[in-house]
């Protein structure tokens, strides 16, 4: 059974904003008391929060797929959808956020730290928001748009001060357990760590934190063994401790050849770009099990040639705790002097103002296709627009139209060559408006008298103008008199031939 995951893919879909309400209040004596449609509510964001409580992936592990809620639509009387619920996901510190393809988003490093890692969408607006001098009824709203949908990657990045490090069975866990309140697991077999151990150590006023990692073996960095697997945990340690068996029982093994071998491996693992290579960090050796006669003897002969080698060497026993205090001193002494280099004064936050029309706002990109070009226009707002619309209303889609002209679109489309009956694409994928693009004349749709919900830019009209109704007219008055003519004309001609 699974007990530790420390890299898991969550696929998120934050909540779905709520579409706006079209209404009209009615009152007595009051038919059309003007609009009244509230707005609809926010999706509900998808939230990462720093727990130091919680120590694992697992529980993402076994239900990798998380919503947000969805906001409540509007309604009459100018009542507000409800906004959707937020989904509040507690991750370890030290939990890195990257995207699928392996970009770092965040490190939540600090405990109650937020990370939106999915945003909700947006509430459309009523038609009660959307009138205007101009407009003052307006007989559509708009539409709520989707939240994120995705997948993001968390991995699990211990935070702790040292790491210890060394063969499968030389002593780690005993020495965490002996030296903090720790009980990790414990038995006389290799690769009893499956997965990190925390424990907390003080040494005097000096405090800091322990982690020990799977055993390595030799040939960890091409896949053999667990150690490798989980050095990522010993990334953020600012001290190694090299734990050392003096007392193996297995041929052509002793603590100088072990302490090559985890060398060699700690070379090979490439650590981030930016941070200290492994090696190049502050390290001790550890000789342990010197309550064994011969290890003792063996931690004395091989000592002078670590020491040799540039290493402070400790021997120590787990069991009798022999040589565990002045070993804990000197880790605390090197995190101390590691967190002295490393602290900086935090600068003043500085409020920085951006004008919003400092960037464009939407570009326009040329597409060979097979009946001529494609022009699509992508950018923040006008995708946003296209999702906001409701298609089946043509007023709607009138003022998506205005919003667009207003925004430069057209212009930019001259520019770029588009004619009347090119193909126009706003936004890509599945959330993309495909059309024939009819340049448009200057906004005048708040000077339509045509009714509530449509447009006669949009879907024209079949009522007649004053001036074809008065050629109507005369043409149909033009034709009875010719008919009483040739009538009159008949009878006259039949009165002769009588006489």
């Amino acid at each position: 059974m699974v007990t530790f995951v420390d890299t898991v893919t969550l696929h998120l879909r934050a909540g779905k904003g709520g579409n706006g309400c079209v209404s009209v209040r009615r009152e007595k004596f009051k038919p059309l008391g003007g609009p009244d449609g509230g707005n609809g509510g926010d999706g509900g964001d998808v939230v990462l929060v720093g727990d130091p409580q919680v120590t694992t992936l697992l529980s993402y592990h076994h239900s990798p797929h998380r919503n947000g809620g969805n906001g409540g639509f509007g309604m009459g009387d100018l009542r507000a959808g409800a906004a959707g619920e937020t989904l509040e996901l507690p991750v370890p510190l030290g939990t890195v956020v990257k995207s699928v393809g392996g970009d770092v988003l965040h490190d939540m490093i600090t405990p109650g730290e937020r990370f939106v890692v999915a945003a909700g969408g947006r509430g459309g607006l009523g038609n009660a928001a959307l009138a205007s001098p101009k407009r003052k009824a307006p007989g559509f709203a708009l539409l709520g748009t989707p939240g994120y949908e995705g997948s993001v990657v968390l991995e699990l990045k211990t935070v702790a001060d040292v790491a210890l490090v060394g063969y499968p069975s030389a002593g780690k866990s005993s020495l965490i357990a002996a030296m903090s309140a720790a009980r990790p697991k414990i038995a006389d077999y290799p690769f009893t760590t499956l997965h990190p151990n925390l424990g907390v150590v003080q040494a005097g006023d000096s405090r800091y934190t322990v982690a020990d990692v799977p055993g390595l073996i030799e040939g960890a960095s091409e896949g053999k063994g667990l150690g490798l697997e989980f050095l990522r945990h010993v990334e953020r340690c600012s001290a190694l401790l090299h734990v050392l068996d003096c007392a193996t029982l297995e041929p052509g093994r002793d603590p100088l050849s072990d302490l090559d071998v985890i060398l060699a491996e700690l070379a090979a693992y490439e650590v981030p770009e930016g941070q200290t290579p492994l090696l190049e960090r502050p390290q001790l050796v550890a000789l342990n099990k010197i309550d064994v006669p011969e290890a003792r003897d063996l931690a004395e002969m091989v000592r002078p040639d670590i020491e040799a080698r540039g290493f402070r060497v400790f021997e120590i026993s787990t069991v009798s705790h022999e040589g565990l205090r002045p070993l804990s001193f000197a880790l605390g002494e090197l995190v101390d002097a590691h967190r002295a280099a490393t602290a900086v004064e935090v600068p003043a936050e500085r409020v920085v103002i951006r004008p919003k029309g400092a960037q464009a706002q939407f570009e326009i990109k040329v597409e060979g296709g097979t009946y001529g070009n494609i022009y699509r226009v992508l950018g923040e707002k006008p995708v946003r627009w296209v999702q906001q619309t409701d298609f089946q209303n043509e007023e709607a889609v009138g003022y998506l139209g205005d919003r667009l002209e207003r925004l430069g679109v057209e212009d930019a489309l001259f520019k770029a060559g588009a004619t009347p009956g090119s193909t126009v694409v706003i936004g890509t994928g599945d959330n993309s408006v495909v059309f024939d693009w009819e340049p448009s004349i200057a906004s005048t749709a708040e000077l339509v008298g045509s009714p509530r919900g449509t447009d006669i830019r949009v879907g024209g009209s079949a009522r007649r103008t004053t001036n074809e109704r008065r050629e109507q007219y005369h043409e149909r008055m033009d034709a009875k008199a010719a008919a009483r003519d040739e009538l009159e004309a008949q009878r006259r001609a039949s009165r002769e031939g009588e006489e």
